[in-house]
């Protein structure tokens, strides 16, 4: 069978598959029960300095989209991070490391971005034999508006400041979690390499509102008839999660540097295109918080079963296997061609793929007056909108012409504009050949 074991920046776990820093893994009843159910790790949520307690309001913490058939789809957090004592969770940490050697422990720390701070919480954290640490700069709400959270990690000066400080006063592997709330995450990520980090994770929580009541006219969640931004996560935030991911994994200058890759993970299939795409782990919370810790089980057996299936002997022969297939648009290549098919036998004449062609697209659809809808290819330009809208899976397909095949949209044979065009003056690839 395939080895799902992981070994992140020297961290080691049974299987990829660790719990976000998130309300999930606040406390020690939570994460014990998340091992039993199989969870190769935990990222335990946010820890912050002593002092002032953290204060989370006692009214809707979360908003959440759901799809058609009610099927969460985000949330939106406004919860800070732990509002436990320092000293309760440091005890909880240290017997939950002591109890499961083989899992894997990484502690979240949040705290003011000066070096005094994070030199006395970093000794405390160490004592608990935690195997890292994570530098939350990601969360969006509340703690940003302290000057942390986000607020550093929107400046890569500070996340390379912050980095250094940690990696001088602890023997721990330092990860930078990086927020997306940012317009190119190269740079933080280049920051936290520069800063000596060993890996970074993303992504933290998008900022954002998911509703108005329309009623009240308070944005939701509502806590007395006021609202404010929080942090949205689920599936709906993997794609852009992914090609953050992509994007640090094919930067020159973050080469090598390892990823934890979360956002929207739910299925095995999530978690194989992040290790795919470069990431060297996965962290779930949404997908927890949904359908119970036990989820990670069907985690474990789908990934397991599909490198079973692919001759994949291991998670590590996984990662970043897909990262050289990423690339910029200009790099595409043009006369690749293919045309929508419809399978008359499984057409359920909705007319889903008629109307967005023909009202949105490019009139490539025909209807006759008993509801047979056909492509004309002359029409066609591949935009694959008929596949996306249409209600049945397999129902309509891409087929390519092979080469040689006219395109009756340009008279051309494929064969002959892929021959032109990987010469063409205008070609970049010719001319990164010269």
């Amino acid at each position: 069978m395939a080895d799902l074991s992981s070994n992140f920046v020297g961290i080691k776990s049974p299987n990829p598959f660790w719990l976000a820093s998130a309300p999930p893994t606040d406390k020690e009843y939570n994460v014990r029960r998340a091992f039993e159910a199989g969870w190769g790790g935990v990222v335990w949520k946010t820890l912050g300095e002593e002092g002032p307690p953290i204060v989370n309001v006692n009214g809707p913490r979360y908003g959440a989209i759901w799809g058609a058939d009610r099927r969460l789809l985000g949330l939106n957090n406004i919860e800070l991070i732990t509002d436990r004592p320092l000293e309760v969770n440091l005890r909880e940490i240290k017997a939950v490391k002591r109890d499961y050697p083989d899992r894997a422990v990484v502690v979240s720390i949040m705290v003011p971005c000066e070096e005094a701070a994070w030199k006395a919480i970093l000794p405390r954290v160490e004592e608990t034999g935690a195997d890292g640490i994570e530098l939350n700069f990601g969360c969006p709400h509340g703690m940003s508006e302290r000057g942390m959270g986000a607020a550093v990690g929107q400046v890569p000066e500070y996340i390379e400041m912050v980095a250094r400080w940690c990696k001088a006063n602890t023997r721990m592997p330092v990860i930078v979690k990086l927020t997306p709330n940012i317009t190119d995450i190269r740079k933080p990520a280049r920051a936290a390499k520069a800063g000596g980090a060993d890996a970074v994770s993303l992504i933290n929580t998008i900022s954002s509102i998911t509703g108005v009541d329309l009623d009240s006219f308070s944005p939701l969640p509502s806590i007395d008839g006021k609202g404010s931004h929080g942090g949205y996560c689920g599936p709906a935030v993997k794609p852009i999660a992914l090609n953050m991911v992509a994007e640090i994994a094919r930067d020159s200058e973050t080469a090598g540097l390892p990823i934890s890759g979360i956002g929207g993970v739910t299925t095995w299939r999530d978690a194989a295109e992040f290790l795919a795409l470069g990431a060297g782990n996965v962290q779930v919370c949404t997908a927890a918080m949904t359908y119970g810790f036990k989820i990670v089980q069907e985690m474990i057996s789908g990934l397991s079963q599909w490198m079973d299936e692919r001759g994949h002997d291991s998670v590590a022969g996984i990662v970043g296997r897909a990262v050289p297939n990423v690339t910029d648009w200009q790099y595409l290549n043009l006369n690749y061609v293919t045309k929508a098919r419809i399978d008359q036998e499984a057409c359920i004449k909705c007319g889903r793929c008629f109307a967005a062609c023909e009202d949105t697209s490019h009139q490539a659809i025909t209807m006759s007056p008993d509801r047979v809808f056909e492509v004309q290819d002359d029409e066609c330009v591949a935009c694959n909108l008929c596949v996306d809208v249409c209600p049945v899976e397999g129902c309509i397909t891409m087929e390519q012409l092979e080469p040689g095949v006219v395109d009756p949209r340009t008279g051309r044979t494929v064969s002959a504009d892929y021959a032109n065009w990987t010469t063409h003056p205008n070609n970049p690839m010719a001319r990164a050949a010269e």
